[in-house]
């Protein structure tokens, strides 16, 4: 169960960490709107988290006993958390800058700060890229239909993201005067996470479908 925890907490935040649409657009509301507007734009994203991540755990418990759906999850799934730290050593290299005055924005409500968030993790092409080709195997070695083994990986996985809600509204609202540094620290760990779960699939997949076969 700690394991099942500990891995859907570091998937949730390898995600979180992708400097994306929704970091972009929680660290613009802190800058023109504070941390309250903030963390609802960022805690709104969490239940877009979660409905891919159901989706996910759903579909995967059915296919993944055909050996073709495994080679393909296994190569594409390597390959598109390698094409995620790419992006994340460019944006370390050449950060993305925040700007816009935001102003459309100013007028929302409460509710729809986090109806906001929502829509944009849901209409993320990183996110929904992501759990389409990676969520299948970082949960393959897990014994999901255990309900305590789930319950441990989803609350892992949601605390992670709160928390990150958390910490983001905090840096977003005082990253006009962190600069760019904070944010490629931020692409520097996303990068190291994402590699390391390729590097972790990989093996894996490599053990699971050649080496045992020969």
């Amino acid at each position: 169960m700690l394991y099942a925890f500990v891995k859907g907490f570091l998937f949730s935040m390898a995600l979180c960490l992708d400097l994306g649409v929704v970091n972009i657009a929680i660290m613009k509301t802190g800058l023109d709107r504070g941390f309250g507007a903030s963390f609802r734009i960022g805690f709104g994203s969490c239940f877009g988290d979660a409905f891919y991540m159901v989706l996910a755990l759903v579909g995967w418990t059915a296919v993944f006993h055909y050996p073709g759906v495994r080679w393909v999850l296994w190569i594409g799934g390597t390959l598109v958390l390698l094409w995620l730290t790419r992006n994340m050593i460019r944006d370390t290299i050449r950060p993305k800058m925040l700007n816009g005055s935001g102003e459309a924005m100013k007028s929302r409500g409460g509710w729809s700060d986090i109806l906001v968030g929502a829509g944009l993790a849901v209409s993320s092409p990183t996110l929904i890229l992501s759990f389409a080709a990676i969520a299948g195997p970082v949960v393959a070695d897990l014994d999901i239909r255990n309900g305590e083994v789930l319950a441990a990986f989803v609350i892992g996985f949601v605390l992670a993201g709160i928390l990150w809600s958390v910490m983001i509204a905090w840096v977003g609202s005082r990253a006009a005067r962190m600069g760019t540094g904070i944010i490629r620290s931020l692409s520097l760990l996303s990068a190291v996470l994402f590699l390391a779960f390729a590097i972790n699939l990989f093996w894996d997949g490599l053990r699971d479908l050649v080496l045992s076969r020969s």
